[in-house]
């Protein structure tokens, strides 16, 4: 059966966690949707893990909707959420709607995500959740303003920070989003946000009080050249693939593949 955004809200409040893993395929899709995920979000880290960008700035909208019609093909029982990418929604909610709107029409997804939280973009998610748009907020590190913000720092260090952190938020709940993402936190912040909100609170860096977690795959599957600080490798996935690549150049170039039957 298929995971809904009500389910997400009865998870909530029942203690029970949310998994949510980051997809940008078909074959991945088709895993993680068979592995139990309960979330598979189109994240626009995909741009630096799937395509070889440094940051994820340079997608457009026609890169998430390609990739988030293969995870969709694959994903038959997970909730599947989209990222909105950098610029496609921050000029105006109409542009929001029109973007959002695409993605849901040409992919299959269930919702859509995107970055901040101060009062303009809670006014856009209030827009696309007025007419039939499922958001899920994101505040903290917002990897989209990785220049404006210096780099992917820790968020919510100082008081100032917090308040506005937990008032952003805050904010978009009375918006109307069905969840947040607090990604790079401190643990005490995010406990208090998740404890303040009433739809669930998915965290990535953010501690273990959040209602679910969510990860970059190619973090936990060991893909990446390099992990942030909150990841965990899983498997070593990334020395395995060259391995086994490795003894087959090597059979190929021997002659003991393929075998002579």
């Amino acid at each position: 059966m298929k995971v809904t955004i009500q389910q997400l809200k009865q998870w909530k409040q029942q203690g029970r966690p949310i998994t949510v893993l980051t997809a940008w395929d078909y074959a991945l899709g088709t895993i993680l949707d068979q592995s139990g995920v309960d979330v598979l979000l189109v994240g626009d880290s995909l741009a630096m893990v799937a395509l070889g960008y440094d940051n994820t700035l340079p997608l457009q909208l026609d890169d998430m909707i390609h990739h988030a019609q293969a995870v969709c093909r694959g994903a038959k029982r997970a909730l599947v959420v989209c990222d909105l990418p950098f610029l496609s929604y921050q000029s105006s909610p109409q542009q929001a709607l029109e973007s959002a709107g695409q993605i849901l029409k040409r992919t299959g997804v269930q919702g859509v995500k995107l970055e901040g939280g101060y009062p303009d973009m809670a006014e856009t998610v209030n827009f696309l959740v007025m007419r039939g748009i499922p958001v899920m907020g994101h505040v903290g590190l917002t990897p989209q303003s990785v220049h404006q913000l210096g780099g992917y720092r820790r968020q919510g260090r100082s008081a100032a920070q917090a308040a506005e952190i937990l008032q952003a938020a805050l904010s978009l709940e009375q918006a109307g989003a069905f969840a947040i993402v607090l990604e790079h936190i401190p643990a005490d912040l995010a406990a208090t946000i998740t404890q303040k909100l009433s739809i669930p609170t998915i965290g990535i860096g953010a501690g273990l009080a959040c209602d679910g977690q969510v990860l970059v795959t190619a973090d936990i599957l060991g893909l990446s050249d390099w992990q942030p600080p909150f990841a965990k490798v899983y498997l070593e996935m990334r020395s395995q693939i060259t391995d086994a690549v490795e003894r087959y150049c090597a059979d190929v170039k021997q002659r003991r593949f393929p075998t002579q039957e």
